[in-house]
C-alpha cells in the first residue's frame, strides 16, 4: 500500500466506489487513507 502516492490512493478509492467493488477492499483503502491522515475531501464518501 505504501507504494501508492496519496493521489493514487484517493483515485483508487474513488474508482473502487464507482465500480461498487467489494466492501472489504473499500475498507482496506479507507484504513490506509486514515493511517496516512489524508484530509477528508467532499469527494471521499465515508471518510
Amino acid at each position: 500500500m505504501e507504494i501508492l502516492s496519496d493521489e493514487m490512493l484517493i483515485d483508487t478509492y474513488e474508482t473502487a466506489v464507482h465500480l461498487e467493488l467489494e466492501p472489504d477492499f473499500l475498507q482496506l483503502l479507507l484504513t490506509e487513507i486514515r493511517r496516512r491522515e489524508i484530509p477528508a475531501d467532499c469527494s471521499l464518501v465515508g471518510v
